[in-house]
């Protein structure tokens, strides 16, 4: 049984190791800055890693009084696309610290 500690404590330095380096992936995260956009650029969408909106721009040629409706489509769309791009980003800087473990309910 001897040197089984070692190695559980080995391995708990590994995780700490592990979780400090996962905590500033996610801080890196925070401070990208993702755009999405739609209809050919008239609205963008810019959120952080967080999913945090950071601001919204739109194109006064596509502001119409009469179409409020493809505005706010548009505005839906670019921000879906900005957060749907967070999120494949989050997979890939996350994904390197889960691959190769199998921890459930990490993520």
């Amino acid at each position: 049984m001897r040197g089984g500690m070692g190695n559980m404590q080995n391995m708990m330095k590994q995780m700490q190791k592990m979780q400090k380096k996962m905590s500033e992936a996610q801080e890196e995260l925070g401070e990208k800055k993702i755009e999405g956009s739609a209809g050919g650029g008239m609205v963008t969408v810019i959120v952080s890693g967080h999913k945090e909106v950071i601001e919204v721009k739109i194109n006064e040629e596509v502001v119409d009084p009469e179409d409020i409706d493809m505005l706010q489509d548009l505005v839906l769309a670019a921000t879906n696309e900005a957060l749907k791009k967070v999120d494949e980003l989050t997979n890939q800087t996350m994904g390197q610290f889960t691959k190769g473990m199998n921890l459930p309910g990490m993520f």
